[in-house]
């Protein structure tokens, strides 16, 4: 099967298993025509498999605006490459939705990376072990706020949080007793993949092969669970690596964000 058929199935694949429901796993929702209105704590998220049908789009995506605006919380709706209308976009910033950060959707068969990343798993001089311990979560959180240079300390909470739904596994690197990068997996409960989450490392710790050694540490766990497939919303930075072990890109995802005035 030639890349460009395999990407076409994986695709299918995608479409058909993360997204709607499984994108709003263990937190309230409520329906509104296709799409899915999620209702974090905090903010909005909106999910759909297709807009195919939608006579008032307009009015859709206002509704969602306005039900989230009257909670006085932002609202994501998550757009993908390829969703149609075509002029999607175009609909959202006319009702004052704003784009964040393009990212590059790419999916790998989990045994597929195992095998490529054979003897790549561990570095020389550090430690790659999975915790469930939140004294970790909290060295995690530091790494992180060190790493972006902005406070990350929510961090903890939100791997405690995830830890205790039984379907995320988290994932540092050490080095000398210090947390040096870290990773977790996140497993859609009734599909065939898993999430790639993390992988941020601190700068002195780059390119001595900590980011593949997590991608592979989190590979072999996928497939000792069952998950077919790995997916990675990727950054600029992170695709080619991800596409030089393997991945292919099936798709981009970008975030449309409407904040409302306080």
């Amino acid at each position: 099967m030639t890349d460009t058929n395999k990407a076409a199935v994986l695709l299918a694949a995608y479409d058909d298993q993360l997204r709607g429901g499984s994108e709003a796993a263990d937190v309230p929702t409520s329906t509104d025509g296709p799409v899915i209105r999620v209702e974090y704590p905090n903010r909005g998220f909106v999910s759909y498999r297709s807009l195919e049908g939608v006579e008032d789009l307009d009015g859709l995506i206002a509704r969602q605006r306005d039900y989230f605006a009257a909670k006085n919380q932002p609202v994501e709706w998550k757009t993908r490459g390829h969703d149609l209308p075509a002029d999607l976009t175009d609909r959202l910033t006319a009702a004052g939705f704003v784009p964040e950060e393009r990212e590059t959707v790419v999916i790998a068969e989990s045994a597929d990376i195992v095998d490529r990343l054979q003897g790549r798993d561990q570095v020389d001089g550090v430690t790659i072990r999975r915790t469930a311990e939140e004294a970790d979560f909290k060295r995690i959180a530091a790494m992180e706020s060190t790493v972006w240079n902005a406070d990350w300390s929510w961090l903890t909470d939100d791997l405690v949080r995830r830890q205790a739904t039984g379907l995320t596994d988290i994932f540092v690197a050490e080095a000398d007793g210090e947390v040096v990068s870290a990773a977790w997996a996140v497993y859609k409960k009734g599909t065939d993949f898993t999430g790639l989450w993390g992988g941020s490392t601190l700068e002195e710790w780059r390119g001595k092969g900590i980011y593949k050694a997590l991608v592979a540490a989190r590979a072999a766990r996928a497939v000792e669970l069952g998950y077919k497939y790995l997916q990675v919303d990727a950054s600029d930075d992170s695709s080619p690596i991800l596409q030089r072990l393997g991945f292919l890109p099936v798709t981009t995802t970008t975030p449309y964000v409407f904040t409302p005035q306080s």
